[in-house]
């Protein structure tokens, strides 16, 4: 079973290697943690910032963002096709 740490745990865990000068080794052992584990969230800190560590089943606010902008894109693609078929539907009863 995996354990899960929350977000403040990680950007705690990262302060104490980029505030404390602690290296990544010494903070995993502490804390009981594997290297790997904490080489990752640092790297993610480092790119996302207060953004990092979303939480389980949550996108980052561009991701996020994107997501919504995919489906108002399907959406209006959709709209357009019925509206296309309605168009060519009354354009045949015109004539």
């Amino acid at each position: 079973m995996t354990k899960k740490y929350d977000k403040e745990f990680k950007i705690q865990t990262v302060r104490l290697i980029q505030e404390e000068g602690k290296t990544v080794a010494q903070v995993a052992r502490e804390l009981g943690l594997h290297e790997n584990t904490v080489y990752r969230w640092l790297a993610e800190f480092k790119q996302d910032g207060a953004n990092a560590f979303p939480g389980s089943g949550q996108l980052k606010p561009d991701d996020n963002a994107l997501r919504d902008l995919q489906k108002e894109l399907r959406e209006l693609r959709e709209e357009n096709e019925i509206l296309k078929k309605a168009m060519h539907y009354f354009a045949k009863d015109r004539r």
